[in-house]
Parts: structure tokens; sequence; C-alpha cells
């Protein structure tokens, strides 16, 4: 085979004019996909890798988990940090200022493409790869579910950031195959729908999975993500039936509420019955923060988030970086009893020590949830290290007060609605110290009407949801982020008020496409960037 190269480039040079086929040879030593998938356990590994872009937190340039926008974006938190200087890209989401070079937006948006190749990798290759040993029939199907559930979840992350984004749904094999327009917003929610619908025919219940593979995308998890994407298409009789679907089928069974809300954000609830879906990590204790794309198997979320205080739990050692820093706001959208407010918003008088920490941060608020806190123990992480605790994307309480809002918009049934409702208030009930707490709907000011009602779901999801990184784009699909924007700065302190640009209606619902990006793929900007 090296003589036949060796003597047709000789042959070449002899004669330029001569047939170039020989061109189109691949050269020795070259890997085929077919070379490569050649069993089960490959496939299952090409799946497997589907899932890792999801635990990305870190590239140089700037951090990039989910909160950083579904947070600090909205009226739920502020950036926090040590200062206005301390991560200034955190500083512009946080304060309407975000421009084309936006170190965090650039990394999430090549974070979930790289997932999503990976994903179209998955889906051409697997189905060509024969049942064995290590893959049955029924194991295969699954597969490739987790595959169609994994893509769409990742465009759902782009659609709801980017609006409409490039669909590609088939392997790059060249740096022109890169360069796709831009579909619509309409466009990539139809291949979200389109993806999880495939992705729900094939994959298995919670149940059926061995236990060391939970935290695969399961049939619930698509059922619950149709609900949600048709929510956010508007079309709420499709988001009422899956809604239904997943609470008939699912709730109750292999999905229920836990009866402390606390471990929803434990070791010890991870993966547990309230989990429809979470980014799974470990423990990486010796894990350097700066490596590449995260490439690492535990969160940094936990270090980012704890409080800047040294006085936190006592040691140095557990010291955070103090972002995604709650306000007063949220800290009074919680109604007077309401236990979920202590396990949301935690507060330590120690965060502010010196006057610079008072102007900038205004309260001595952290995000509970993410702190990683252990039977009133703080385990100590610093710098340096990755915890291990899972990050929640979707709880049954989610969907359980997606269905409410489907329901309710769909005109379908006022009573699911306010049946679903109830599930979620009664468990914080339950928990409640103060007798009379958290009555059922009606209540206060939420009137027993439509008005009311959605009034009372969308309090709800906020309080039960808070910190979770649900906020800005609740606010956003249901059309009221301006509004609330503009009231939420009118209402806080001049320090804060001072650092804010104002929202800009028609432009600020949607983040820049990265510079980045639109010089590898010209491309259409969102308005007004």
């Amino acid at each position: 085979m090296k003589t036949k190269y060796i003597a047709m480039a000789a042959l070449a040079a002899i004669s330029l004019s001569s047939c170039n086929d020989w061109l189109k040879e691949e050269a020795p030593g070259t890997n085929k996909f077919d070379d490569f998938f050649t069993g089960g356990a490959v496939a299952i590994q090409t799946v497997n890798a589907c899932y890792a872009p999801l635990a990305w937190e870190y590239n140089p340039g700037g951090y990039f988990s989910e909160w950083y926008i579904g947070d600090i974006a909205s009226d739920d938190a502020l950036k926090g940090g040590q200062d206005v200087a301390d991560d200034a890209n955190a500083y512009d989401i946080d304060n309407f200022k975000v421009n084309i070079q936006n170190g965090i937006l650039l990394n999430y948006y090549r974070a979930k493409y790289q997932g999503i190749i990976r994903c179209n990798l998955a889906l051409q290759e697997v189905a060509k790869v024969e049942p064995d040993t290590d893959m049955s029939d029924s194991r295969k199907e699954c597969l490739i579910g987790e595959a169609y559930f994994m893509r769409a979840f990742y465009y759902f992350q782009l659609v709801r950031v980017f609006g409409g984004v490039p669909l590609i749904d088939f392997v790059i094999e060249s740096s022109s195959s890169w360069q796709q327009p831009r579909a619509t917003a309409d466009d990539v929610y139809d291949h979200i729908v389109s993806d999880l619908i495939e992705a729900e025919k094939r994959l298995w219940n919670k149940s059926e999975y061995p236990a060391t593979d939970l935290g695969r995308a399961t049939r619930g998890a698509a059922q619950a993500m149709l609900c949600k994407a048709y929510l956010y298409m508007h079309d709420y009789d499709n988001a009422y039936k899956w809604g239904k679907i997943w609470v008939d089928g699912q709730y109750g069974s292999e999905y229920s509420l836990l009866a402390d809300y606390e471990q929803n954000f434990t070791l010890a609830g991870e993966n547990g019955p309230e989990s429809v879906f979470e980014i799974q990590y470990m423990e990486e204790p010796t894990s350097d923060y700066g490596e590449g794309f995260g490439f690492t198997r535990g969160t940094f979320t936990s270090i980012l988030t704890r409080p800047r205080a040294s006085e936190f739990g006592g040691s140095s050692s557990n010291k955070g970086w103090g972002f995604n820093h709650p306000t007063r706001n949220l800290f009074d959208e919680f109604e007077a009893g309401d236990p979920r407010r202590e396990l949301t918003v935690g507060q330590l008088d120690a965060e502010i020590s010196t006057e610079v920490e008072v102007n900038y941060l205004g309260n001595p608020y952290y995000n509970y949830k993410t702190a990683y806190i252990e039977q009133g123990l703080i385990p100590g992480l610093n710098h340096d290290s990755r915890g291990p605790l899972n990050y929640r994307l979707v709880r049954a309480s989610d969907v359980l007060l997606l269905f409410a809002e489907a329901a309710l918009e769909s005109g379908k049934s006022t009573a699911d609605a306010k049946w679903a409702l109830e599930q979620v208030r009664s468990r914080a009930r339950a928990m409640a110290t103060e007798p009379g707490a958290l009555p059922a709907f009606p209540y206060g000011t939420y009137t027993d009407n439509t008005d009311g009602l959605r009034a009372a779901i969308r309090h709800e999801r906020r309080v039960e949801l808070g910190m979770e990184g649900h906020r800005w784009f609740d606010l956003v699909r249901w059309g009221i982020a301006y509004e609330v924007m503009t009231e939420y700065a009118r209402n806080e302190s001049p320090e804060v008020q001072a650092e804010m640009a104002n929202f800009i209606k028609g432009k600020n619902e949607l983040f820049p496409i990265p510079s980045e990006e639109l010089n590898l793929n010209p491309m259409e900007q969102n308005p007004g960037y």
C-alpha cells in the first residue's frame, strides 16, 4: 500500500495534467467511523459523552453556569462577588450592559453546540451498531432516545438565551458545513419538540434504570420537557396534554415530592423521587478551576456562590466568592412563615464587614441551595477544588407548576391548575412551624378568578424554585420582563440603581450572538446589539 502512494506521487510530478483521482484516496492510517463504532460499549461511551458539556462550568474568559443568566439577569439576584469589577461579564448580564464580546455568553454558546455535535454523532452512528453483550436492542433504542433528548435540551438552552440559532442536525465534517443560517425561534422550538417526541418513544422510565445509571434522561424527563417547551411556544393545549400525561403516568409512581424540601439540595437527595433531571457531579478535591472547558467531574458552583465572609463555617477553607447574591426583593416575595425562605435565601451577618461591601452588596444574603450545607455542617472547599453536589435542572415541583399554568392558560381545567398548585403548597405548609401559614388558594391578594390564579401560580414558581435558574426565563416567556425589571430597579437602593442600565423592551429579552461566532459564521445579530 505504501509503494502505491509513492508511485502515484511520482506520476503526478511528471504530469500535472494526469488524472487526480488519487487525491481522493484516504491517507494510510486514516480512521473511519466504521472502524471505531464496533460494539455496544463504544455506543454507550458515545452517548455518555453527550452529557458532558452540560456540566462544563469554566473556560478562560468566563464562567457559564445556567444561573448566571437565569438568576442574575432577573430580580432574584445580584451578581455579587467582591466588587463591581469582580467578573465584569456577570456584571454586564446583571445590569443590562451586555455586549457581543461577553465571555460568559461565548462559552455558554459553544458548550451547547459541543453537546449538539456529540448528539449528532451518536444519532448517526449508534443506530448502525449491532446489539451485543454490552448493549441489548432495548438499551440501543434507549441510548438513541438519550441522544435525542440531550440534543433537544441543548437547543432549548440556546433558544431561550439567544432566540433563533443555526439548526445543525448532522455531523460536521468541514469548516464550511458549520456555516449555517440562523433558524427562527419557532423553527428551533419545532425541532426541540420533534426530538423530544422521538426521545419519549425510546427512553426508559426512571425505575427501569439500574441504580448505577440514575441521572440519565428518562421518559418522564422527556414528557416534562415537552410540557415546558410547549409553554415557551405558548401552545397551551399541547402543554396541557403532555403535562397531563406526566401527571397521570409519572407523578406518584416514578416521581413524588420529598417530604423535606431541603433534601432537594443535599447529597442525600440526589437523583431522588423529586429529581426529574439533574447535572451529575462528583467530588474533585484537587481540580484546578481553570482547566479548559471544565473537564472535571465536580462542580465549582458551591465555591462560586458561598459567601465571601471568612466566618462562613468557621474556616477560611470554606470561604466562597459570593456570586449569585439573592436580592431583598426575592426575600420579601415569601409569605410569612414560609419555611422555603430560609432554605433559599441564606443570611449571614458576617457577609457584610466593610463599607465597600455595604455599598455594593446591600444585604447579607447568599444562595443557600448551592452552598453545600449538609446536616448543618459546611464541608470544606477551596478555590482549587470542586464539590460533589448535583445541580437540579428539573424537579417534580417545577413540572407540577408548569402543568398548573398549562391547565389554566389552555382553559382546559381550572380544577387541575388548583390541584397542582396545592400539591406544591401543601408540602411547604406541612413544614411550616407557624399556625395558619401558607393557606390553600385563594389567599392574600390572590382571588378566586383567572387573574388571581395566574398570579398565585407565578408567585409559587418564584418561591418554590427561587435561585435555581428559572426566574429570568419565566419573566421573558410571560412577556413581563420589561415591567418587572423596571419596577424592580425603581424600588432598589440608590447603589443598585446606579449600576443598572435601563431595560430596553424588544432588546434585553435576548442576549447577543457572540462576536467570535459571527466571525466564524456570518449571520444576523439580535436587535439592538
